[in-house]
C-alpha cells in the first residue's frame, strides 16, 4: 500500500445543467392555458480546497475521476430545477493545481499555499430554459425549450509541494531523520542504511518562549537525483518552499566535501535558486570514533558550521538557536 503521494493526474468534470421544460398550464375553467415550463437547474461545479486535515495526495492515487452531481430538469407550473451539488475535493496545504490541456501543455490554476484557500477548477453548466421564458406577444404558446450547457471538464494534475520552513537535506544514511525525532515529536522510520526514508517528514520544532517552526528531513539525494536518479527527483519539489537549508553531513565517513558539493550540484541542476537559500552546514555523528579527524576538511567550506550528536544530544541546542536567528532575521 501507498502512504505518501505527492503528485497525480486526475480528471474532473462539473455537473451538467438541467433540461429546460416545455409544459402548458391544463387547469380547470382555463381551455388555453399558458406556457408554464420551468428552468432546468444549475450544474455543481468542482473545487479544490486547502484542507489541513488532509496531509498528502493518497486518495487521488486509487480514485482518479470525479464529477459533480448535474441540475435537475425543469418541471410544469414554473419549478425550476434543482441545482446540482458542487463537489469540493480537499488537498493537503501546499498543492498546486495544474490543467493540463492540449498537446500536454501546463497551466498553473492555484497554489494552494494556505489553509482553507480554494479555486474553482471546473464551472457547472448552466441549466436551459423553459418554454415560459419564451412567451412572447408574437408567440403565446412556444413550444421550445433549451438543453442544459454541458459542465467543464479538465485534466488536472496535483503537485504536493510541502510547507516547512526548514528543510534537513543530505546524503543518505546522514542522520536527517534522526535529527528531526530528536528536535520534534515527528517519529519517522530510522535505520542503519541509505534510504531508509522513503517520503518526507514534518515536525515542529519547539523552542520555548512561543518559538516554534516546522522542519521536513527531505529523503537522500544521491549524485544523479535531479535527473532522476535514487528517490532525490521525487522529493527536491519539497525544498523549494523552505525558507533554510540545514545540510547534514556525516562525518564518519570520508570525501567530507565532495559528498557536500554533490548535493549542491544536485540542488542546482533542479532550481539555481535553491542555491540562494540561506544554509547551515552541520557536521553529524561526532560521536563516533575517528569522526573529528574530518572535521578540518568541512571546515574548509565557506559557511557557518556546527557540529552535532543525535546520541549525546552535542551541538544541538546550538544549531536550534542558529536556526531560529535565521528565521526571525528573514
Amino acid at each position: 500500500m501507498i502512504d505518501f503521494v505527492d503528485e497525480v493526474r486526475i480528471w474532473i468534470k462539473a455537473g451538467d445543467g438541467g433540461n429546460g421544460c416545455v409544459a402548458f398550464r391544463r387547469e380547470k375553467f382555463v381551455p388555453k392555458g399558458g406556457p408554464s415550463g420551468g428552468n432546468g437547474g444549475r450544474g455543481g461545479s468542482v473545487y479544490f480546497r486547502a484542507s489541513a486535515n488532509t496531509k498528502t495526495l493518497r486518495e487521488f492515487y486509487y480514485h482518479r475521476h470525479f464529477k459533480a452531481e448535474s441540475g435537475k430538469p425543469g418541471e410544469g407550473n414554473n419549478r425550476t430545477g434543482a441545482d446540482g451539488k458542487d463537489l469540493v475535493l480537499n488537498v493537503p496545504p501546499g498543492t498546486v493545481v495544474v490543467e493540463i490541456r492540449e498537446g500536454n501543455r501546463e497551466v498553473v490554476l492555484a497554489d494552494l499555499e494556505q489553509e482553507g484557500t480554494e479555486i474553482l477548477a471546473a464551472k457547472g453548466g448552466r441549466g436551459g430554459r423553459g418554454n415560459a421564458t419564451f412567451k412572447s406577444s408574437i408567440n403565446q404558446t412556444p413550444r421550445i425549450a433549451t438543453p442544459g450547457e454541458p459542465g467543464e471538464e479538465k485534466f488536472i494534475k496535483l503537485e504536493l509541494k510541502l510547507i516547512a520552513e526548514v528543510g534537513i537535506i543530505g546524503c543518505p544514511n546522514a542522520g536527517k531523520s534522526t535529527l528531526l525525532s530528536k528536535i520534534s515529536h515527528a517519529r519517522p522510520k530510522i535505520a542503519d542504511y541509505p534510504f531508509t526514508t522513503v517520503s518526507p517528514n514534518l515536525g515542529v520544532v519547539e523552542l520555548g518562549k512561543g518559538r516554534q517552526f516546522i522542519a521536513a528531513d527531505i529523503p537522500g539525494l544521491i549524485e544523479g537525483a535531479s535527473a532522476g536518479a535514487g528517490l532525490g527527483i521525487k522529493f527536491l519539489r519539497h525544498i523549494e518552499r523552505t525558507k533554510i537549508l540545514v545540510h547534514l553531513v556525516d562525518l564518519s565517513l570520508p570525501d567530507v566535501q565532495s559528498r557536500y558539493y554533490n548535493i549542491r550540484d544536485e540542488l542546482g541542476r533542479y532550481n539555481e535558486k535553491l542555491l540562494d537559500k540561506p544554509e547551515i552546514i552541520v557536521g553529524t555523528k561526532i560521536d563516533i570514533p575517528g569522526s573529528r579527524n574530518n572535521v578540518p576538511e568541512l571546515k574548509k567550506i565557506e559557511g557557518r558550521i556546527f557540529l552535532i550528536s543525535c546520541i549525546t544530544g552535542e551541538g544541538i541546542k546550538n544549531l536550534l538557536e542558529e536556526i531560529w536567528r535565521h528565521l526571525k532575521g528573514s
